[in-house]
């Protein structure tokens, strides 16, 4: 299976081959600052499976565990399309929005659930 994720504008798109490795939901609250949502969700994909194509810019920053996260976007629209976690070398994560498909996998773990808004509902 091929999947093609894009920010809003189009200007920056990745193409997934196979299925994620994982899809995780993040409660943290970089991620709620991220997405100006109540969580991000991250569909994690070997490297090798993943082509990335548009100008984008880079944001690095630590995660929650200690670990830098290096954020990719688009300049244009400002939207997050890709990530790379160092704590999982190798994987590349897309933002699972950027699919922009209501049959994408749901999320086989929540993580940061310390965060969480009482009234978000985690699937599973």
């Amino acid at each position: 299976m091929i999947r093609t994720a894009t920010c809003v504008c189009g200007g920056v798109s990745v193409t997934c081959a196979g299925e994620p490795a994982k899809v995780s939901l993040c409660h943290c609250q970089a991620c709620q600052k991220r997405t100006g949502s109540t969580y991000g969700i991250g569909a994690f994909f070997p490297a090798a499976a993943v082509t990335a194509r548009g100008e984008t810019r880079a944001y690095t920053r630590s995660s929650d565990s200690g670990h830098p996260v290096t954020f990719q976007f688009c300049p244009t629209c400002g939207s997050t399309v890709f990530w790379k976690a160092e704590r999982l070398p190798g994987m590349i994560a897309v933002a699972v929005g950027a699919f922009a498909d209501p049959k994408f996998p749901a999320p086989q773990q929540a993580v940061f659930g310390e965060h969480r808004h009482s009234w978000v509902v985690v699937p599973g």
